[in-house]
């Protein structure tokens, strides 16, 4: 039989006894529980580390990922989004330095147990949507997010890169700082993940 109990002297306190998940008790399982939810707590200042990140990532433009993130953020706080299209706004392309082939679903993904389903399928989608805009200059097709045609947040996805990404790299712009988005962040994650409120499909647009 395995023994993989931590030994009286091993110095080592509040962790589990086990070594194997399979030999976890179920208070082992109730103590890493309560340090998952102590550790997301913490989720929203995680991400402003990250964001401030993007001001060192892949180069080429006008204006830094920081910039055009803050920049897609402001456009949308200044047509009258909610705090959920405000904060998808701001993390549509944190992604970028950790999945730069995939960065709409790292970026949903974060998102998704925070925000409503239509918000979270945009931010999910608008890498293709996006590419409407310069796939066929680099011999793509522009045209990909036709498949989606039909699709209920189809159109709120078009809108979104049209509006709030596409045009969003203009180092005239007054965009406005990181900071300023903070509050919303933390509004947006310190709800309880997964409540029935935060998953339920909105009205289907993008302002009220």
């Amino acid at each position: 039989m395995i023994d993989d109990a931590a030994p009286p002297d091993s110095g080592l306190v509040d962790v589990v006894s086990f070594t194997a998940m399979e030999h976890g008790t179920a208070a082992d399982y109730a103590l890493l529980d309560r340090h998952e939810r102590e550790y997301a707590q913490g989720l929203a200042e995680r991400l402003l580390h990250t964001l401030e990140r993007l001001s060192d990532s892949m180069g080429g433009y006008r204006i830094t990922r920081l910039e055009h993130s803050l920049q897609t953020a402001t456009r949308a706080r200044l047509d009258g989004a909610d705090v959920d299209w405000v904060v998808a706004a701001l993390l549509h392309d944190i992604g970028d330095e950790l999945a730069p082939f995939n960065h709409s679903e790292l970026a949903a993904s974060i998102l998704q147990p925070y925000v409503r389903e239509e918000v979270h399928w945009v931010v999910q989608h608008h890498g293709v949507f996006q590419s409407y805009y310069f796939a066929h200059h680099l011999g793509g097709d522009r045209h990909a997010r036709d498949r989606f045609a039909g699709h209920r947040w189809a159109d709120l996805c078009a809108q979104f890169c049209a509006e709030w990404d596409q045009n969003s790299f203009d180092p005239d712009f007054p965009t406005q700082p990181l900071d300023s988005f903070a509050d919303d962040l933390r509004a947006v994650f310190g709800r309880e993940p997964w409540a029935r409120e935060v998953i339920a499909a909105g009205p289907g647009r993008l302002v009220a």
